[in-house]
């Protein structure tokens, strides 16, 4: 599940909560289930968040040596990052 399904679950649940006025002979609460779907998808949304800015992360590596053909130094820089799924 990622930010879009967080959304999405917000969006249905405020269908549900604020729009659908049908009743079922209180056999089922629409109003308590969009209200359950919003708070799913905000907690959705926001470990979504977190783990998209966690991934972000960057390591640089910078290594300096001596080539033997030549006697000049050299100096090598990388950087590592985790891909984002």
């Amino acid at each position: 599940m990622g930010i879009g399904s967080g959304i999405a679950l917000v969006v249905i649940g405020a269908v549900l909560a604020f729009a659908v006025n049908i009743d079922l002979g209180g056999v089922v609460n629409l109003s308590l289930i969009g209200y359950i779907l919003m708070g799913a998808g905000v907690v959705v949304f926001l470990i979504s968040l977190i783990f998209m800015l966690r991934r972000r992360q960057t390591t640089s590596t910078t290594r300096s040596a001596v080539d033997p053909a030549s006697g000049e130094q050299v100096t090598r820089s990388t950087r590592d990052s985790d891909p984002l799924v």
